[in-house]
């Protein structure tokens, strides 16, 4: 970071005052493109309107299309 090369600061105080965990700074996504979660959840919700998030997660799940 920046901050630790120009300030004498630990890498946990540099998150904290940028207001980023760091957990967060090394995060790495599962999936370079969520294309695929996108379509399918769109399916999903054109079928069923009523469906809220928590359903439509189990859904998704099921099927296999996101693991």
């Amino acid at each position: 970071m920046q901050l630790q090369e120009s300030h004498s600061v630990t890498f946990a105080m540099s998150c904290a005052i940028v207001g980023l965990s760091r957990c967060a700074y090394y995060y790495q996504p599962k999936l370079p493109d969520d294309s695929v979660i996108v379509s399918v959840l769109g399916a999903i919700t054109d079928k069923h309107l009523r469906w809220g998030f928590p359903k439509c997660f189990n859904r998704i799940r099921k099927l296999g299309s996101y693991q």
